[in-house]
């Protein structure tokens, strides 16, 4: 046999017997293992046993424990509650007990009063025979007194009436004339004091504006200029300004014309560049007259900002502050409208400030009461509610709008400063020098003045004196009494007060005089 199989054959059989070797001992170690596991194990089950043994009896006592404590807690429950039912059973009986004494004390009031019910009904009782007694006494002795009197109860009453009424109405009136003339005194010597007090610290200017304006010429041969040839340069600028030019016999001079201040400017200050430039024709006339509107609206807007500054107003809209300054070339019969303003602002500041109002408030409404005499377009209303709107509609405050619609009282006033500047107003139109009044107005006030007192019974003559001031009546003395006279007075000044308008106040004497003419023949 070949050698080298011989030991391959020898190495298998000795591989084969150590896996042999080898499995027998590994399962002599296998069974000592499993026998140490269930060794191990029976150890454990024992020591769980043991455990759970334990555990088993300190729940057991826990339990017990807590079974003592939960009993012990309901025990003092129940004793609370067993107190507070015996408590309650306590106090209901004591009110049981009070209820009881209260109830016999109504009672025993109930008696008492059904005797004192008893004793009342019988003193009516005697109340009323005594009272029917007294009635049967009292128409006995009418009975007599009439008899005596000549009477009856009825125009004896009348003429106590009458009499009592008759007196009455006599101290009444004297009573009214007294506080009347007390109030006056005392008002009258307030208001002189606050009038003058204001009216000294302001100065101003009289009326002087009128309806024409005279345009100076250096010589009389630039009057042939303006007028043109065929008289086309004046046409074209009447036509422009809308302002009539008188050109007459007058020396070195051409009288512009027109109600409209404003547009008398315009065409006075569109002739001064004319005159000046040289060159005058309609063309150039047109150009220069649009080129002054520009330049006289720069002029209004610088007016009123300068006059509101002035007057230290401040936060005005610019469209008030345009209209201010519009308010230069406006006159009010013959008082220039931005002066007659500013005075007004001026004098109203001063009396607020003097009646301890707020003065700044005042002088604002002051400057734009008339704010509605210089409107862009021609409107219905009236100058005051005009005015009124206008400041509402650039957010004045509502005092302001009240203050300029109520000051010729065509709105209620609701606000201090509305009757201040009416005053201030009155004061700025109607002193001496302020207005030119129209002849036929001023007559007509007189007139109307007179007629008003002879509409009175017993008035025999009025005359209206001091330029209207003063209204002297003269009164029948067998028509109206010293009493009437007071009274006469004192209604025809209400009645002037309250249906005629005119500056300042008018003093009103009631004249009565008793003749006795004889004739010795």
């Amino acid at each position: 046999m070949d050698p080298m199989i011989l030991s391959i054959l020898v190495g298998i059989v000795a591989l084969v017997a150590g896996i042999v070797a080898g499995k027998f001992i590994f399962a002599k170690d296998n069974q000592k293992r499993i026998d140490d596991a269930e060794q191990q194990a029976q150890n454990i089950i024992k020591e769980a046993e043991l455990r759970a043994e334990t555990t088993r009896k300190e729940k057991e006592l826990s339990a017990k424990e807590r079974f003592v404590q939960l009993k012990s807690e309901h025990d003092k429950e129940v004793n609370r509650r067993n107190r507070e039912l015996g408590d309650a059973e306590n106090r209901i009986k004591q009110k049981e007990t009070t209820l009881d004494a209260k109830s016999a004390q109504l009672d025993k009031q109930v008696k008492e009063n059904e005797v004192i019910k008893q004793n009342l009904n019988k003193q009516l009782e005697v109340v009323a025979q005594k009272q029917t007694e007294l009635d049967r006494h009292q128409e006995e002795h009418m009975r007599r007194l009439e008899k005596i009197a000549n009477l009856t109860a009825e125009e004896a009453r009348n003429q106590l009436i009458e009499g009592l009424k008759q007196e009455a109405q006599s101290q009444a009136l004297g009573l009214q004339q007294e506080i009347v003339d007390e109030a006056k005194q005392k008002a009258n010597k307030e208001a002189r004091k606050i009038i003058i007090q204001t009216i000294q610290r302001t100065a101003a200017e009289q009326a002087i504006e009128n309806a024409i304006t005279v345009f100076n010429l250096e010589s009389d041969e630039i009057k042939g200029q303006i007028i043109g040839r065929e008289g086309r340069n004046i046409r074209a600028i009447e036509a422009a300004t809308g302002v009539d030019l008188i050109v007459d016999d007058t020396p070195e001079a051409i009288i512009l014309s027109c109600f409209d201040p404003l547009r008398r400017e315009i065409a006075r200050l569109a002739l001064q560049r004319l005159v000046t430039d040289g060159r005058i024709h309609p063309a150039r006339i047109e150009e220069v007259v649009e080129k002054t509107k520009r330049q006289l609206e720069d002029q209004v807007m610088e007016i009123g900002e300068r006059t509101v500054i002035e007057l230290g107003i401040h936060g005005l809209h610019k469209e008030l502050v345009r209209l201010v300054g519009k308010m230069r070339f406006r006159s009010s019969y013959g008082q220039n409208l931005l002066m007659h303003s500013r005075e007004v602002a001026n004098l109203c500041g001063i009396m607020a400030a003097e009646l301890g109002l707020n003065p700044k408030l005042a002088k604002r409404a002051g400057l734009l009461h008339d704010i509605g005499k210089v409107p862009d377009e021609e409107t219905e209303l009236s100058h005051a509610l005009l005015g009124a709107k206008l400041a509402e509609k650039y957010g004045e405050a509502p005092a302001i709008v009240n203050a300029i619609g109520a000051h010729h009282d065509e709105m209620e006033m609701q606000y201090v400063i509305s009757p201040i500047i009416q005053a201030c107003d009155a004061i700025s139109g109607a002193r001496p020098g302020a207005r030119r009044e129209i002849m036929q107005q001023y007559l007509q006030r007189i007139k109307e003045l007179e007629r008003l007192a002879c509409a009175y019974n017993g008035v025999e003559k009025a005359y209206a004196i001091q330029a209207g001031r003063e209204l002297r009546v003269i009164v029948e003395a067998d028509k109206v009494s010293d009493g009437d006279s007071d009274k006469l007075s004192f209604e025809i000044a209400q009645k002037i007060q309250t249906e005629m308008t005119y500056p300042g106040q008018i003093k009103v004497t009631v004249i009565r005089e008793k003749r006795a003419v004889n004739v010795a023949r």
